[in-house]
């Protein structure tokens, strides 16, 4: 588990480096979501972040920490914060993060298995946790269009999210036969139909998130359009 801890411990410290640049003015600028200001995408992030740390509390002691929060009422949490000051905002998205990290490290080992179930209703391994919580970060990052694009996503973050993306994607039957990441070298097999697609791993994820309009990818047949996200978790755990 030591590993995911540090991927989303830097990961938050580039967005929060991010928004320590922004001025007032900046924070209430447009993301690239439609209707979001950047402000929305942090209060947003803020209260995802606290979302998994309910489920981590959940795992760890099989008792909800408190009422959960629905998704009506964290639709108007972000509306409502999302003019604070981005001194504010920034300061409220490190301490979420600080707090994570510590329920994380202090997690028994044990108790990483301990399956929960997201306010979509999907269920996965408490584990599991960390890695939406990494993906939220590095996406809702490009989102706020501050200079950080999907060519800045690390590797690592590029090739689990492309793992797990396709492995959803082959479960929902999507259209696809082949995808092929030319500089990670690797390949996956989707179905006996649709087009062969190769690119960059950065393109491809960028393209299937949502996150590239028009990426750099050779296919020999038009390019499906990937569902909205998000997509359930990987087969079996549910």
């Amino acid at each position: 588990m030591l590993d995911i801890i540090e991927e989303v411990t830097r990961s938050g410290a580039r967005i929060t480096a991010t928004l320590d640049a922004l001025t007032d003015l900046e924070m209430r600028a447009p993301s690239t979501l439609a209707g979001w200001t950047r402000g929305h995408v942090i209060t947003h992030l803020a209260r995802s972040i606290d979302a998994y740390g309910w489920l981590l509390a959940m795992a760890r002691t099989g008792i909800e920490p408190a009422p959960r929060t629905d998704a009506k009422s964290l639709a108007r949490t972000v509306r409502e914060g999302a003019d604070r000051p981005a001194a504010e905002l920034a300061t409220d998205l490190r301490s979420r993060l600080a707090h994570l990290a510590e329920d994380s490290t202090s997690m028994p080992v044990e108790r990483w298995d301990t399956l929960v179930t997201a306010l979509a209703g999907w269920r996965h391994p408490a584990w599991y946790t960390l890695h939406r919580c990494w993906r939220e970060l590095e996406t809702h990052h490009v989102d706020l269009n501050a200079g950080y694009r999907t060519t800045d996503w690390p590797s690592t973050y590029v090739t689990w999210a492309l793992d797990d993306t396709i492995t959803a994607l082959a479960a929902l039957d999507f259209p696809v036969a082949r995808v092929e990441a030319l500089d990670i070298g690797r390949s996956w097999t989707l179905s006996p139909t649709g087009p062969d697609i190769t690119g960059s791993g950065h393109a491809l994820l960028g393209w299937l998130s949502g996150r590239a309009l028009d990426p750099p990818l050779t296919s020999d047949r038009p390019l499906p359009v990937p569902p909205d996200r998000p997509l359930p978790p990987a087969p079996g755990w549910s």
